[in-house]
């Protein structure tokens, strides 16, 4: 048993904040002595040294008690959240370092990378795991494997324009932490279905229209409709920059190839200018 002037040193957190952690139910001592004072053992230690992981982050007390006292989070869990944490912020600071000695030697490239390669690799996880079954197998189909899809959707968003890009998607989301809390929380796989299936009309439709003029009132009726079915499943405060960046989604020429296949001949460049006139008029 440690106390918490031993714990103090240890760590080099003060007994201010030991005592507090007690008060507030996140850090409670092992034991007492007779004379009343704190006492810690090993697993408390370990505990402790969870929380600090945590504050690396600055995330609120509240919050970590709330993880921490998740019944449903075993050690083993936490501890692999707070390791994918920690690499993810490591991959920021050596960007950021590399950035400085860039600087340093008069090459200043400014890299604003928004997302590291372990939070794009989360992101991809999370995707395919609640994607809709018949989506996953067509874009499978269409890449040739599972690990060729990861590998060109890592380079997609890691590349320095999908950078810049999510730099505003961040935005529609009111911060990372929100779009990150969105992308890891996604909904079911059967509402998703839902969503997609609506979508999946929705574009059949505009499909029919390809040879109608972009500005006709039927064009952007389905274009507004599509857009406010983004929007809900996207849980974005605002679809228009989301839109906007779907059409030029459609232009990219492995993604047209895919669109024209499936909708018809022009279909993609169709999608594309139907988007960008009914969202840059509006």
């Amino acid at each position: 048993m440690r106390t918490v002037k031993e714990i103090s040193a240890l760590t080099g957190i003060s007994v201010r904040t030991l005592h507090y952690y007690d008060e507030i139910g996140l850090l409670k001592p092992t034991d007492k002595s007779e004379a009343g004072y704190r006492l810690y053992d090993d697993k408390a230690l370990e505990t402790l040294q969870q929380i600090l992981f945590f504050r690396e982050f600055d995330i609120p007390l509240k919050e970590i008690k709330a993880v921490m006292g998740n019944p449903a989070l075993e050690k083993n869990q936490i501890l692999q959240m707070q390791r994918k944490m920690l690499v993810a912020k490591k991959e920021r600071m050596e960007r950021l370092i590399a950035s400085i000695d860039r600087i340093l030697k008069g090459d200043n490239d400014m890299d604003f990378a928004v997302f590291s390669k372990t939070e794009v690799e989360e992101m991809f996880d999370t995707m395919y795991e609640h994607m809709p079954d018949n989506m996953r197998n067509l874009a499978v189909r269409d890449f040739g494997s599972v690990e060729e899809w990861k590998k060109h959707y890592i380079e997609a968003v890691s590349s320095e324009e999908m950078q810049k890009g999510y730099a505003k998607v961040v935005e529609w989301y009111g911060g990372k932490e929100q779009f990150l809390s969105v992308a890891n929380h996604p909904v079911s796989k059967e509402v998703a279905e839902s969503y997609n299936k609506r979508m999946e009309a929705i574009l059949q439709k505009l499909a029919a229209k390809k040879n109608c003029d972009v500005n006709s009132f039927e064009v952007k009726q389905l274009v507004g409709e599509y857009g406010f079915v983004m929007k809900q499943f996207s849980q974005i405060k605002s679809e228009e920059g989301f839109m906007l960046a779907q059409a030029h989604y459609y232009r990219n020429d492995k993604v047209k190839t895919m669109i024209d296949e499936k909708y018809g001949e022009g279909a993609s460049g169709f999608f594309a200018r139907a988007i960008e006139t009914f969202y840059e008029n509006k």
